[in-house]
């Protein structure tokens, strides 16, 4: 499960809450062990929540009617988690959100969030900094896949999450790169050897 990541630490760094603001903000904070393989989102149903991952890891996938599934992220402890396209529209999501293990996570739903930003505005500022990291993830994985070769992609997104490899098992990966199991095994050997086929 790995180091756990303190909620009020990534909180603070976003928003300079005093002690009053912080106790109003965590008093609405759920939090929740969620086992291997268990949902936190299906798809179908809306997202209604902002998770902060304390410990563990998530997939964001979809599946798909021929009974594959399509892998589009992942989050680690000290992640932010969500379906923001689901949440902020309050339309059915398109994306599963799976514990890969035993993961601890803070949850918020997004009716309260919304209050919280009325009643203590410098929270607006959370709201801004989680919708911006989301795009940005969007936009960095979609020109990965446009403008960067399988090797590239998986040799920036090891850069970008080097817990990845221990956590992730590859087909989630190569799915996430857009290329086959047999591939990625195919980079993965040529990056140890150096020997390029």
């Amino acid at each position: 499960m790995g180091t756990a990541i303190d909620l009020k630490d990534q909180v603070l760094k976003v928003c300079n809450l005093n002690e009053k603001e912080w106790d109003i903000f965590s008093s609405h904070i759920r939090y929740k062990e969620v086992q291997g393989n268990q949902f936190l989102l299906r798809q179908g149903n809306i997202c209604d929540f902002v998770g902060f991952i304390r410990s563990g890891s998530f997939v964001y996938s979809r599946f798909l009617e021929n009974g594959e599934s399509f892998t589009t992220d992942f989050g680690f402890a000290g992640h932010w988690i969500t379906d923001i396209y689901s949440r902020l529209n309050h339309l059915p999501s398109f994306l599963n959100i799976i514990a890969l293990e035993r993961s601890e996570v803070y949850l918020l739903q997004s009716e309260v969030l919304d209050e919280l930003y009325i009643k203590i505005p410098k929270l607006e500022r959370l709201g801004r900094v989680l919708t911006e990291n989301a795009f940005m993830r969007i936009v960095r994985q979609t020109l990965n896949l446009q403008i960067s070769d399988a090797k590239e992609r998986y040799l920036q997104l090891i850069h970008d999450e080097p817990e990845i490899i221990q956590k992730i098992p590859l087909y989630h990966i190569a799915n996430y790169l857009g290329i086959a199991p047999k591939s990625l095994s195919r980079i993965r050997k040529e990056i140890v050897t150096g020997n390029p086929k």
